[in-house]
């Protein structure tokens, strides 16, 4: 009997870029299970949209599929649109199983990756020296998602032994600026930010000019097609894929 198909599921972006690094890192998912059938998706914004791989799946022979929600906060589409989705998906292929994972969230060793990213800004930037951490991440109206945010960038700050703020690029306080500015008010005048973020896009883009508008020193890339994400998606379809067996 074949494995449960994977299927990671992004929100999708109009910019060519977001899709661009989802596909990449499909194929870093790919490339440790060569074995599996493992498919990317798009809630809207960009092709192939999740009920136009569910048909091609269905029609080679799959009737168990795990979702893996390419998001990295339990909010507002992993609560209402993956559900939606896929609730509209099953009704259409009466037999067939769908099993959503839980988001790829915010877990603690993402943090090394984002070290692996700031290494690489401050290089580039020639820079040498910090005094204060700025954590950049999308942002919700739903404040427990940006309370994990923050309590990740305590944990960070703690790691390196350096003041660190959580911003947010929308729907909440503070922005990457504001955060880079109240910094600059207590005297740090090296301050680099880390974009917490899956791929690159528009909300990113306003968050980093933003921050060097305010006079930060650096700002590094997003997340990314990176082996840890690779990984961290394949450990959540495990547990979907169990799920799955029949007590």
């Amino acid at each position: 009997m074949a494995a449960p198909a994977l299927v990671a599921l992004a929100h999708g972006s109009r910019d060519s870029r977001s899709a661009a690094t989802v596909t990449a890192l499909v194929d870093e998912v790919k490339a440790l299970r060569p074995d599996l059938r493992i498919e990317r998706a798009f809630l809207e914004l960009a092709k192939p949209n999740f009920q136009t791989v569910v048909d091609k799946l269905v029609r080679a022979g799959y009737d168990e599929i795990v979702v893996v929600p390419l998001l990295l906060n339990e909010a507002f589409h992993a609560k209402v649109d993956v559900p939606e989705v896929i609730a509209e998906a099953t009704a259409r292929h009466p037999g067939l199983q769908i099993r959503a994972t839980d988001v790829l969230g915010l877990e603690a060793r993402f943090l090394e990756v984002l070290d692996e990213r700031m290494r690489e800004a401050l290089k580039e930037a020639r820079v040498r020296e910090l005094d204060a951490l700025v954590l950049a991440a999308a942002g919700s109206s739903d404040p427990l998602a940006n309370q994990a945010v923050a309590r990740l960038a305590r944990v960070w700050g703690t790691h390196h032994k350096l003041p660190v703020t959580a911003a947010y690029a929308a729907a909440a306080p503070p922005a990457t600026g504001e955060a880079v500015r109240a910094f600059r008010a207590e005297g740090r005048r090296h301050i680099a930010v880390a974009s917490l973020f899956l791929a690159p896009g528009s909300l990113l883009d306003r968050a980093t000019e933003l921050a060097f508008e305010a006079g930060a020193v650096a700002v590094s890339e997003p997340l990314g097609a990176h082996p840890e994400i690779a990984r961290t998606v394949l450990a959540r379809y495990a547990v979907g894929a169990v799920e799955l067996v029949p007590v």
